[in-house]
């Protein structure tokens, strides 16, 4: 009896700490998280908890869809919601007035495309 009890205690843990510690993959300069087989990693990639990636404002990747349930403390959801509504980086469009994308390149330079996307980001960068 006392080892069917310890054997389900222990599958028990396995599955919660499974559960609660997610590993999913990220790159230096995405905004998505990915599973460990996406097309879309390439050699930057570094893992990253899942609750820890949904607290930075990662969102889930289109194409490999990884799990987006974790639990997130309630102090981090406030910081990532703080986050979402101050844009400080985010160029106002006003009409169809054209802007040059506000993101950065792999080399770490400001991308030279212009834009009319309402986000202020070019086709290439996420823009709409």
């Amino acid at each position: 009896m006392k080892k069917q009890l310890l054997f389900l205690t222990v599958i028990f843990s396995l599955l919660f700490s499974n559960v609660f510690s997610q590993t999913v993959y990220v790159t230096k300069t995405g905004k998505k998280y990915h599973k460990e087989t996406c097309r879309y990693l390439n050699k930057s990639s570094y893992s990253i908890n899942l609750s820890d990636a949904i607290a930075k404002g990662y969102d889930a990747c289109n194409v490999c869809k990884p799990s987006s349930t974790a639990t997130i403390p309630s102090n981090q959801q406030t910081r990532t919601q703080k986050k979402e509504t101050q844009n400080y980086n985010q160029p106002t469009n006003q009409g169809t007035q054209s802007v040059q994308c506000s993101a950065t390149t792999k080399a770490g330079s400001r991308c030279s495309r212009m834009t009319k996307s309402s986000n202020g980001k070019c086709w290439q960068h996420g823009g709409n």
